[in-house]
């Protein structure tokens, strides 16, 4: 639900356009004055504000530039009574997105509304997009182990030595992988990823290589493989370990001869890639068990790099917290977040089986569920990978609260809004609980009405439980 803002010293307008936003399910604010709606702006996260011109304490423009430098993206409407097509130029020019006169028109107003909100909406989402596509994220980190990785990284890149990365599941060797291709002499030429885990074994020689039409019965057309897409470049094969032992054969032959040739197809291809492979298996026991080929492990094995278990690097938690806290707050469209000093050490202290990609996960569990500043009360009660905590059992809460905390089974939301809706009755239940259901409380500790709070309830079935 969207969430205006009025800014108006007329209460009959006010309450007119009040009337008619929440009639259409916007959640609406109206405020009488500029400075405090300024106020309120630079306080709370709005999707669209509407604002008079001629205001007593601070004109209509005056808040527009204000809010605009604190918000650029911020959506306006400037509203008038005394509208000219002066004004209207100069409010657009100022960064508002349109202009309406007093009386507004119902429809026109509703109409600018919706567009104004699809605006954001758009700019968001495009902003959310550049940063997904842009630069490869930084290694984070300054512990002595990533500080070998970024130094190896440094000295192998430039080189086409073959590069295998070692480590467990979430430690990061994806980002090996794109740095050592960033910074190669191939990094204008495109980096093709394969994950041979997600790959069946009958279909992975037709992915690498590619097939020719009729090679056999769903081949209704020639395939391009991976090895010819990466011709040029730099070829990733992760979870090599996962690879059937007939296509470990190939690669082998295509690292040797720099060839390949197509399934079904007899014309030799000539290939110049560079192969990183990963995996997450010790790759000597399964040489051992016979499922991986000795002599393919050591063409891949030219330079060792192992990406080392989050809790082998603790110190450098802190860091990498701080980066997904701004990252995941700026892609969410939200002021920033903190943690403070002694949720930062639980964070440390947690088992991180996971990894960095459960890190990840958790600090945006974390901002969807806490407050402005999170504490070391919500990472024990939000971010426990174990599943649950007593938090009464500390002796900072009501003993009876049990927050249940495990990671939610993600296929089972049917859209994003089924996810945000249960991320919300959590969030929406656990300050029920802190505050001992104390209804008045909880609203002005998450900042909202009450009336709203208890629509929330109804909404989500939230009952008191009693023992």
């Amino acid at each position: 639900m969207a969430k205006l803002l009025i800014i108006d010293d007329e209460r009959a307008i006010r309450s007119t356009l009040r009337e008619i936003l929440e009639y259409e399910n916007y959640e609406v604010e109206d405020i009488d004055n500029g400075v405090d709606g300024l106020d309120l702006i630079k306080k709370k996260k709005f999707d669209l504000v509407l604002c008079d011109i001629k205001m007593n304490k601070m004109d209509g423009m005056e808040v527009l530039e204000q809010a605009l430098a604190h918000s650029p993206d911020l959506p306006f409407i400037m509203i008038s009574g005394h509208g000219t097509v002066e004004t209207a130029i100069e409010a657009s020019k100022k960064g508002a997105f349109d202009f309406i006169s007093k009386p507004p028109d119902l429809n026109r107003l509703l109409i600018t509304v919706r567009n104004a909100l699809d605006r954001g909406n758009l700019v968001t989402e495009t902003k959310v997009l550049k940063r997904k596509a842009s630069k490869t994220r930084h290694i984070l980190g300054s512990s002595e182990n990533i500080n070998k990785i970024k130094e190896t990284i440094e000295r192998v890149a430039p080189t086409e030595a073959r590069v295998l990365i070692t480590g467990a599941n979430g430690s990061g060797k994806e980002l090996v992988a794109r740095w050592l291709h960033e910074k190669s002499q191939r990094s204008e030429s495109p980096l093709i990823e394969v994950n041979c885990a997600a790959i069946p074994s009958e279909l992975i020689e037709s992915e690498l290589f590619g097939h020719e039409k009729g090679s056999f019965t769903s081949a209704v057309k020639q395939r391009i493989g991976k090895f010819e897409l990466a011709n040029g470049g730099t070829l990733f094969l992760d979870e090599i370990g996962d690879m059937s032992l007939s296509a470990q054969a190939k690669v082998l032959r295509a690292l040797q001869e720099h060839k390949i040739t197509r399934v079904g197809g007899e014309k030799e291809l000539e290939v110049n890639v560079r192969v990183l492979a990963a995996t997450n298996k010790d790759l000597m026991k399964e040489i051992e068990d016979g499922n991986f080929r000795m002599d393919l492990y050591h063409r891949l094995n030219v330079i060792n790099i192992h990406v080392p278990h989050l809790t082998e690097r603790r110190e450098d938690i802190p860091e990498i917290a701080l980066s997904f806290l701004e990252d995941i707050c700026k892609d969410y469209g939200m002021p920033v977040k903190k943690i403070s000093d002694a949720g930062m050490v639980a964070l440390q202290n947690l088992p991180w089986t996971g990894n960095v990609r459960e890190l990840h996960n958790m600090i945006e569990r974390l901002i969807i569920l806490s407050d402005k500043i999170i504490t070391e009360y919500e990472v024990t009660a939000f971010a426990n990978p174990g599943g649950g905590t007593n938090i009464g059992a500390a002796g900072s809460q009501s003993n009876n609260i049990q927050i249940t905390a495990a990671t939610p089974d993600y296929d089972s939301f049917n859209n994003f809004q089924d996810y945000k809706d249960h991320a919300e009755r959590e969030y929406i239940k656990f300050k029920l609980e802190k505050n001992n259901w104390n209804v008045s409380k909880t609203a002005d500790d998450i900042d909202i009405q009450r009336s709203h709070l208890y629509s929330k309830i109804e909404k989500f079935g939230l009952k008191r439980v009693t023992e």
